[in-house]
């Protein structure tokens, strides 16, 4: 959609080939593929990928995360964007042009089933300047009705990452009436889709991503940029001055012809080039049967390899993501999937009691918080661990005692103990952690130290 004069004016890029538009197709198709498969992919009998703020539950390729794993999300959510920094300092918006999913649904879901239906550009534009006949009525009929199909698949699979494809497939064989919030959230999401890849499509970039107006802090003269070459091309076919010397634009047009934004790259860099290569592939077809060199518009580096500082902001950018990279794993891979803590009880640190045989043992008591962190049921029990003194006891109540999936629990416990372990009052206990689930192959052992208090010897 163009705007002129506070009018809209839809915008028919006509279609183009080349080596660009193959590895576009081939990657959007990659793409599509992801989106639409990845939510019924499963790893260790659950969704792959599933973000259920809902139950506070997060499955993501089998890792299992709750809303209490909130600090991951500042490493998530900080290493996306300074992600999305790096790959813009150093190749520029190839997001928009290559992977963004306004640009892959728009021109390779849409677009295509817009031109099986209406015709080519050329066609489409003619139609549009024509009546409402019955023909066209009929064929914009089809269209919107195939558009619907679309953004009802779109939003299902969509909804398929936060609800769970089980969830989602019950839904969708009940009435309505019985999940009346999903109906509503998928019917608002089915608008939403249709109404931006239907019809505003372009407009999104140009008026609302604020990426595009973020570009121009990213970028600089050294990032990768899709340009045209002005020394080469000007003056162009038919423009004053251009009687004794012509360049080798021949003002063709192709360029802006098949610019899905409706810019004209030969006017400079624009904050409403996506960097799509459209206009790369048109002018080198055109340069092939012009007999001349392509690349007169093409990707350029420029000053990048040119200076030293050229690479002081990419490389700051990923030192930043590496560590949030190197960050995220260093808190996973400390994660247990039972988290214990142990809180001393309130009262007298120790008691001493009397055993059968007249000895004397000293007592702890501990409040002891459970915390299952796996998708499963977890059965904990607490016992000596190796290398312990024979006198060495746990006691609990409760033990084992089983723990529901994400939930904690707060159990009791007594560690009864010689004292003869004890050096200045101060002793250190290790004590196992047995883990068993139903799910489980076989139990999970951890050690957990503890550390005891006692009389002075």
């Amino acid at each position: 959609m163009e705007l002129t004069e506070g009018v809209s004016r839809a915008l028919h890029p006509s279609e183009v080939g080349g080596r660009y538009r193959r590895r576009r197709n081939a990657l959007s198709v990659f793409l599509l593929a992801v989106f639409l498969l990845l939510p019924w992919l499963r790893i260790g009998g659950r969704q792959a990928v599933l973000i259920d703020p809902w139950n506070g539950q997060f499955s993501i390729f089998g890792l299992a995360l709750w809303s209490h794993d909130a600090p991951l999300l500042l490493f998530v959510v900080g290493g996306a964007a300074v992600a999305l920094a790096f790959v813009t300092s150093v190749w520029g918006r190839l997001w928009c042009g290559w992977a963004c999913p306004q640009t892959v649904f728009v021109e390779f879901v849409f677009r295509r089933a817009e031109r099986w239906i209406e015709g080519d550009a050329v066609t489409r534009r003619r139609r549009e300047a024509g009546p409402w006949d019955g023909e066209r009525i009929l064929r914009k009929a089809l269209k919107w009705a195939l558009f619907t199909g679309f953004a009802l698949v779109l939003s299902h699979s969509f909804l398929a990452y936060f609800i769970g494809t089980e969830s989602l497939a019950r839904m969708m064989s009940e009435a309505p009436s019985r999940h009346p919030g999903s109906f509503a959230a998928m019917g608002a999401l089915t608008a939403v889709v249709l109404f931006d890849f239907g019809w505003f499509r372009e407009q999104f970039c140009v008026l609302v991503c604020p990426y595009g107006r973020f570009q121009s802090v990213l970028m600089d003269e050294r990032s990768l940029a899709v340009s045209y070459d002005a020394l080469r091309g000007e003056p162009r076919r038919g423009s004053p001055g251009s009687e004794s010397r012509e360049g080798d634009c021949v003002s063709c047009n192709r360029c802006v012809s098949v610019c899905p934004t409706g810019i004209d790259i030969r006017a400079g860099l624009q904050m409403e080039c996506v960097a799509c290569t459209a206009c790369i592939d048109a002018c080198d077809s055109v340069m092939d049967r012009m007999k001349r060199p392509k690349g007169l518009i093409r990707y350029t580096l420029g000053r990048r390899a040119d200076t030293a500082g050229a690479l002081v902001r990419p490389a700051a950018y990923l030192a930043v993501l590496l560590a949030m990279i190197g960050g995220a794993a260093w808190v996973i891979s400390k994660r247990e999937p039972l988290e214990m803590t142990w809180v001393r009880a309130v009262g007298a640190p120790y008691e001493q009691v009397v055993s059968a045989d007249g000895s004397r043992d000293v007592v702890n008591h501990f409040h002891v918080d459970l915390l299952n962190q796996t998708f499963e049921p977890l059965r904990v029990a607490l016992r000596p661990g190796p290398g312990q003194a024979s006198r060495l006891a746990v006691v609990a109540a409760a033990l084992p005692l089983e723990v529901a999936p994400g939930r904690s629990r707060r159990v009791d416990v007594f560690v009864r103990f010689g004292p003869e372990g004890l050096s200045e009052g101060r002793g250190l206990a290790r004590l196992e952690a047995v883990l068993g689930s139903d799910a489980w192959a076989k139990d999970l052992t951890f050690v957990k130290e503890v550390r005891l208090v006692g009389p002075l010897l």
